[in-house]
């Protein structure tokens, strides 16, 4: 009996795990079975494996066949691993040497003339290789770079079976290298700016205010009113992203097989606008096989719902566990996944169910009731995950007629930033990032406000009807406004500001 062994991988959630490709060549009337939990698209691997040996002119062994993928318990998935069996089979059947095999970590998609596929999950692959001293990589050649991002493996970037075996007889003098530096400067360049938005003074405000201190926004406004367009220029006002949050974006989006074709890194911070029939996978993820969903192809990123009161209500509710964590869990009746999912939630809505309540321009026949139920189809528990309430009004003509540009993204960047680092250095002993993720006894000690400053709150409670948790949601605003003036204390001021942002608890436009 013949027996080889090939280094592979497989993916459980957005990490790879070592498997390894056993082939064991008996006596007995020729047949090809694949064990180890394969799913279909593994077990059909043997039509192309053998079809690509043919045609790469070697020879195709008449003898009993068993791929063994171990470790046996976890399920197989995807195409990645034809190409090992392939060379697995090769080696086994002594067409080439064993030694070729050895310290290699070898994936690809097999074609029936031979031709290597491009595959899922390569960057999850790469770190695999690093962190367990793999020293060399065999990917498809499409994937060379996203696989050369990670430092550590000499990465063997292959067309076909044939030009793969002459690869790995020979040791390349120079391994694929990749400048991360110069796909940092060549991705993280925007094409929108928040000087293309005309008008919308208050709103870009609201929005710099939300950034700085990780705060989810709900807009409110008519049709045309430019929801969409600031929603849109979001990523280019966030600070860029490191080279960990891109490799952990990046592995996400390649699991899925989202990543734009000759983008081997993401160094832009992700837009998600998913439309408002997604389902509940679709959301969050799931599905016979768990992908991850929108939430965690945001991460790191901003999530977009436009039309907010359009999506079901109950594909919603699903929202309030990774606004909470950071991260979505999928359970099944074998595996249990956990994929990431910190993002930056911005939602927005008409103001009723015609869009024209309130405008100047517009009459709306909408009554106070039907207004109540088109809002309270975003419910509570979601609605107090969101800080921010923003009324985004219609432009007027002559802001649409200024020639001249508004602030650019990038001086709006750089105040974020400096406040995003007052935060950071306050609370590097809490776990904690943002001013947002402030919890009820942490305001206590990082909110304190004067006796100004609580007159104004307590009459505005009287006046507004503020319940406990919209007043919490201010003072969390009110801390990252006095953050972004660089002040250490929060005044009356910042307070007045923070009270504008909180419409719908307000519910002046409910009000005819």
């Amino acid at each position: 009996m013949e027996l080889s062994r090939v280094i592979s991988c497989a993916f459980q959630g957005i990490e790879a795990q070592t498997v390894e490709v056993e082939v064991s060549l008996s006596r007995g009337l020729p047949s090809f079975t694949i064990v180890g939990l394969p799913e279909t698209a593994v077990k059909e691997s043997r039509e192309r494996v053998e079809s690509a040996i043919k045609s790469t002119g070697f020879e195709f062994p008449l003898k009993k066949i068993t791929v063994n993928l171990a470790p046996a318990g976890i399920k197989k998935e995807g195409t990645s691993l034809d190409l090992p069996i392939a060379l697995g089979i090769l080696s086994a059947s002594g067409q080439i040497n064993p030694t070729y095999l050895e310290n290699t970590l070898i994936i690809g998609e097999l074609a029936l003339d031979g031709r290597i596929r491009t595959v899922k999950g390569v960057l999850s692959a790469s770190i695999l290789a690093k962190k367990n001293k793999i020293s060399h990589m065999v990917v498809p050649l499409p994937n060379a770079k996203e696989a050369g991002v990670v430092k550590g493996a000499a990465i063997y970037p292959v067309n076909n079976l044939n030009e793969c075996i002459k690869t790995l007889g020979k040791d390349p003098k120079e391994p694929f290298l990749v400048d991360v530096n110069e796909i940092f400067r060549e991705t993280s360049k925007f094409d929108l700016d928040f000087s293309d938005v005309k008008g919308q003074l208050t709103a870009k405000r609201a929005l710099e205010i939300a950034v700085a201190g990780g705060h989810n926004v709900l807009m409110i406004g008519p049709p045309g009113s430019g929801k969409t367009m600031l929603a849109k220029r979001i990523p280019t006002i966030l600070p860029l992203m490191s080279i960990d949050e891109a490799i952990e974006t990046t592995k996400i989006h390649s699991i899925t097989g989202n990543l734009p074709p000759k983008i081997s890194l993401i160094a832009k911070r992700p837009f998600r606008s998913p439309h408002h029939t997604i389902s509940y996978a679709g959301l969050t993820g799931g599905g016979t096989y768990p992908q991850p969903g929108e939430v965690s192809l945001a991460h790191n990123g901003v999530l977009f719902l436009d039309e907010m009161p359009e999506f079901n209500r109950n594909v919603l509710e699903v929202l309030r566990q990774p606004l909470e964590d950071g991260f979505v869990t999928i359970s099944r009746a074998k595996t249990t996944i956990a994929y990431p999912a910190r993002f930056m939630l911005i939602g927005a809505m008409n103001p009723c169910p015609c869009g024209y309540f309130g405008d100047a321009y517009r009459e709306c026949n909408c009554t106070p009731s039907k207004i109540d139920r088109y809002r309270s189809k975003i419910s509570g528990p979601l609605l107090d995950r969101i800080d921010m309430h923003v009324t985004v009004g219609r432009v007027k003509y002559n802001e649409i007629m200024d020639m001249k540009a508004g602030e650019s993204s990038e001086s709006i960047r750089k105040r974020i930033k400096k406040c995003r680092e007052i935060q950071e250095k306050r609370y590097k002993k809490e776990n904690l990032y943002f001013n947002a993720h402030l919890d009820s006894k942490m305001l206590r000690k990082y909110c304190n406000i004067d006796e100004e400053s609580k007159a104004l709150l307590n009459s505005s409670m009287e006046k507004f009807g503020f319940s406990a948790r919209a007043v919490d949601r201010i003072l969390k605003m009110a801390r990252t406004i006095s953050d972004l003036e660089g002040k250490k204390d929060i005044e009356s001021s910042h307070i007045a500001e923070a009270i504008q942002y909180r419409t719908l608890d307000r519910k002046l436009w409910l009000t005819k």
